[in-house]
């Protein structure tokens, strides 16, 4: 329940078609399964009391007893757990049978959700037993107590307000307007779905693009219990297909088998992207929806749903690839489009033999490409000063050659070293001036170079470096269009790899070579020819400032909850100490370097997260990190006395 996970459930229970009283205690024992591992949200499938293929037993006054006699033994001996359940029976009331979905807790019925859209097409036949629940509110006694019957109702957590359940059944996910929008209009953040969905050959591939799509689209947690083990075969199989699904992405999935399918929804993530997105209405002019509260403890939840320690990288190699792809053409055909409405008979680009400035010169290759023109007009400068070794001098040299672009090299030390003379600066001190008069001089050079050919001078900086403010401040930090600006370092080397594994060859090789090499601005002199200066020993490794990147500025996750995630999907690389250090340095550094974020060039956006101030982030340059560092404080404290 804390940082907003809720641990929810999909059950099948292995059933007997019309026998209430077997069934009631395979639902009592999944339920208490369910409260063993901790769930807190539980959906059983359509009319799992009595069974979905009772056919015209429904219509039998003692199917209907024996349904409430069982739903009344649920509630009894179900009484003590804390978890909320939705099950499936069949309820009178009006003179009509209707097919609800009970919700019940610590025994009492909170509200009878009756199916608003009734199948009766192909192998379905519900309108024969069942009135359809559209439009209906009322109320029915039901195992001794009064309860509301209506489709549009809600149910909330006193004490987690940003958890708000609804209820559809079935074929209503499956109609053209499926209750789950008016009720998600209206704030619901998790939808349960009781289902009997028969099987069938590509059926659940069907099925299940209808829950994730739903999930997206609603911005919700979608729970979905289908029937299975025991349902009638005489024209039909069940296979309890269960999902559970977030905005989206599938976090659990089962088939082919009683039991319980669980995860943890993470409704803050949810509630956050809902007020982000201003398309997303808020509900105010709809009905009034039927709200009842329901309470449960506010525990620390297990994590066990999937999350990537690189969350800006598909895991998938055939879905990385594909991904890859994707970026690369994006930005190129941003570049594209940049070249043509200026003109510019050229790009330049500053090529240092490290990951960044090679990613941007593939790019620029694929622009030329697209647009028909020579690479020979892309002029790839290398610029070797104070910190430059051999290795990534060769590698950029051998870069261009490959790519068949123009090459020059501008030796930068005697202009450098001029400068020094004239601001007073001494050769020996190696401080920040010393590294950062190199990265202006660099470009100066581009900027220079690009104006006698009338070309652009193309960015290199990515979206991790914009972050943590690593870039000179009006050296590389400007350029005429940033090609990397929304892609993040950890990102940026599988793109590289990518290109290195469909091309092959010599350009294969070196490519690989440049991705051995340790990340560096090569700004001090080097030791013994070997790199001396490595960035992610000066500011932290890229794999865990992506990861806070990503939680902390897509998603607006605290600093608990950061820390909590990272330790969670990095376990085993990183111990909590370390993960505290370099995530106070993210904070600070994000803060106080927000400056050089506030005037960047023009780039493309190629994922969700962009740092652009005309795009997705506008913060203030004097913002204060006051309030985040101080959660950081008192995390520190409580891993030291762990």
């Amino acid at each position: 329940m804390r940082d907003g996970f809720v641990k929810v459930a999909a059950g099948t229970p292995g059933i007997r078609v019309a026998d209430c009283a077997h069934n009631a205690g395979q639902i009592i024992d999944l339920m208490g399964q369910a409260e063993r591992q901790g769930v807190k949200v539980l959906a059983l499938p359509e009319l799992c009391l009595t069974g979905y293929t009772c056919g015209d037993l429904f219509l039998q006054d003692t199917l209907l007893r024996g349904a409430e006699d069982a739903l009344e033994r649920i509630l009894r001996e179900t009484a003590d757990l804390e978890l909320v359940a939705a099950l499936g029976l069949p309820v009178r009331g009006n003179n009509k049978i209707y097919n609800c979905a009970a919700v019940i807790q610590k025994g009492e019925i909170l509200g009878l959700i009756p199916k608003f859209y009734l199948p009766n097409y192909g192998e379905f036949y519900e309108q024969r037993w069942f009135a359809s629940g559209a439009g209906l509110e009322g109320s029915v006694e039901l195992c001794g107590q009064c309860v509301d019957l209506c489709p549009n109702q809600l149910f909330f957590c006193d004490t987690m307000p940003d958890l708000v359940v609804g209820v559809e059944l079935c074929e209503d996910l499956w109609a053209p307007t499926p209750p789950s929008v008016e009720l998600a209009r209206k704030g619901a953040t998790v939808i349960l779905n009781l289902s009997a969905s028969n099987e069938l050959v590509g059926k659940a591939d069907y099925r299940r693009a209808l829950v994730t799509g739903q999930s997206a689209r609603l911005m919700c947690g979608y729970v979905y219990a289908d029937a299975g083990e025991g349902e009638s075969s005489t024209d039909l199989v069940f296979t309890g297909h269960n999902m559970v699904a977030e905005n989206g992405a599938l976090l659990a999935e089962r088939r082919f088998a009683t039991g319980l399918t669980v995860s943890e929804v993470d409704v803050d993530r949810l509630a956050y992207e809902r007020r982000r997105t201003n398309t997303f209405p808020s509900g105010q002019e709809q009905p009034e929806i039927w709200r009842c509260g329901f309470s449960l403890p506010v525990e620390e939840t297990r994590l066990t749903r999937p999350l990537s320690p690189s969350p800006f990288v598909p895991e998938d190699a055939g879905g990385r690839a594909q991904r890859c792809d994707e970026i690369l053409r994006i930005a190129a055909l941003g570049l594209k489009k940049r070249l043509e409405h200026t003109g510019a008979p050229c790009a330049v680009v500053g090529l240092s033999g490290g990951l960044d400035s090679t990613l941007a010169l593939l790019i620029t290759a694929m622009a030329f490409d697209l647009s028909g023109r020579d690479r020979k007009d892309i002029l790839a400068v290398t610029m070797p000063c104070f910190g430059t070794t051999q290795r990534t001098r060769s590698n950029a040299e051998i870069l261009a050659e490959e790519l068949g672009t123009g090459f020059r090299e501008v030796k930068i030390a005697d202009a450098v070293r001029q400068h020094f003379a004239d601001i007073g600066q001494s050769m020996d001190d190696h401080s920040v001036t010393f590294e950062n008069a190199q990265a202006r001089e660099r470009t100066q050079v581009l900027m220079d170079l690009a104006n006698q050919r009338g070309g652009l001078v193309i960015g290199t900086g990515d979206l991790s470096e914009l972050a943590l403010g690593w870039a000179t401040y009006n050296g590389d930090h400007m350029s005429m269009y940033g090609v990397n600006a929304s892609i993040p370092k950890t990102l940026v080397r599988h793109l590289v790899d990518y290109v290195a594994q469909k091309r092959g060859g010599k350009l294969a090789q070196v490519l690989r070579d440049i991705l051995d090499t340790p990340v560096s601005p090569e700004l001090l002199p080097p030791e013994n020819g070997q790199i001396a200066q490595k960035t992610e020993d000066l500011v932290g490794p890229y794999e865990l400032h992506d990861f806070f990147l990503y939680y902390a500025v897509r998603w607006g996750f605290p600093p608990r909850k950061v820390f909590r995630l990272a330790r969670y999907a990095l376990e085993g690389r990183y111990d909590s100490q370390t993960i505290l250090k370099w995530l106070e340095n993210f904070y600070r550094r994000f803060f106080a370097q927000q400056f050089k974020r506030s005037c960047l060039p023009d780039g493309p956006k190629v994922g969700t997260l962009t740092l652009s101030p005309r795009g997705d982030w506008r913060m203030p340059s004097d913002a204060v990190a006051a309030l985040w560092l101080a959660g950081l404080e008192t995390l520190k404290k409580e891993v030291d006395h762990a």
